[in-house]
């Protein structure tokens, strides 16, 4: 008896992502004035390579306000590209 095996290649609607705690435990500001503040964070359960990341200090809200970060941000939520951090 022979086992046929039928493989579709079907293109990804969604890029894979997981979604980790994550808390800011550092701000780090720029060497030059031109250049954006960053946000230190680390990732809860993350892999040795992302358990640390940084990103620009600036965020928009769903209503299109800016936004920043500080230290010790206890609810935020890291998610593939985007960091978004809960209301207080």
């Amino acid at each position: 008896m022979a086992l046929t095996l039928c493989l579709e290649r079907k293109p990804l609607t969604e890029k894979p992502s997981v979604t980790l705690p994550g808390t800011v435990e550092n701000i780090i500001k720029p060497s030059e004035p031109s250049q954006p503040e960053k946000a230190q964070i680390a990732i809860e359960g993350a892999d040795d390579l992302y358990k640390e990341i940084r990103i620009r200090n600036s965020l928009t809200t769903e209503n299109g306000d800016e936004v920043r970060l500080k230290i010790g941000c206890p609810r935020g939520r890291y998610r593939g590209s985007e960091f978004g951090s809960d209301p207080p």
